[in-house]
């Protein structure tokens, strides 16, 4: 079961084309550009409610049996559903921590979506959204949030610019 929408995915190596039979449509599957095929405005289905989009084919998946314990930075978006411990710092890109996701850890963002649990302080640099099946213990800053009814937040929540730098801003957090 994939973390998108619930549908079976079929993905490729890349660079790697498709062959002259194979389909070329449908949201997922890959066509002979080896480019996604994007969901039209609106097509949306009510079982991919509740569920972080996708954007992208670089997108990391944490499954929900890892359980990761450090540091983790990169380069390109993440979707966690396991358990991650300690500090996430991706500050161009965006971290999902999925319904089955649990983060106890600082987090550092472009944009955060919590429907799992989050236990820590999150920045997110442009937008932060907690659904309704989502939990945040602990500061949120970010200049866009949006919190869903049935949502819940326990701790303080700043909005405007994020400050420079996340030493900064866990500074701030902890004073306020």
């Amino acid at each position: 079961m994939s973390l998108f929408g619930g549908r079976n995915e079929k993905r490729q190596a890349p660079g790697a084309r498709t062959g002259a039979h194979a389909p070329s449509g449908g949201p997922g599957q890959r066509t002979d550009a080896g480019a996604p095929n994007e969901p039209t405005a609106g097509s949306a289905s009510r079982s991919n409610r509740g569920r972080a989009p996708q954007e992208g084919a670089d997108v990391a998946n944490v499954g929900q049996s890892v359980v990761f314990k450090g540091e983790l930075s990169g380069d390109e978006d993440l979707a966690v559903e396991g358990r991650i411990e300690g500090r996430i710092d991706l500050p161009e890109h965006r971290l999902t921590i999925g319904e089955h996701g649990r983060a106890q850890a600082e987090i550092q963002a472009k944009t955060v979506i919590v429907l799992g649990h989050v236990v820590g302080n999150v920045l997110a640099t442009e937008r932060c959204e907690v659904h309704a099946s989502g939990v945040v213990e602990g500061d949120i800053h970010a200049p866009r949030l949006v919190i869903e009814e049935g949502a819940v937040v326990n701790g303080a929540v700043r909005m405007g610019d994020p400050p420079s730098t996340a030493t900064e801003s866990d500074r701030n957090l902890r004073t306020a």
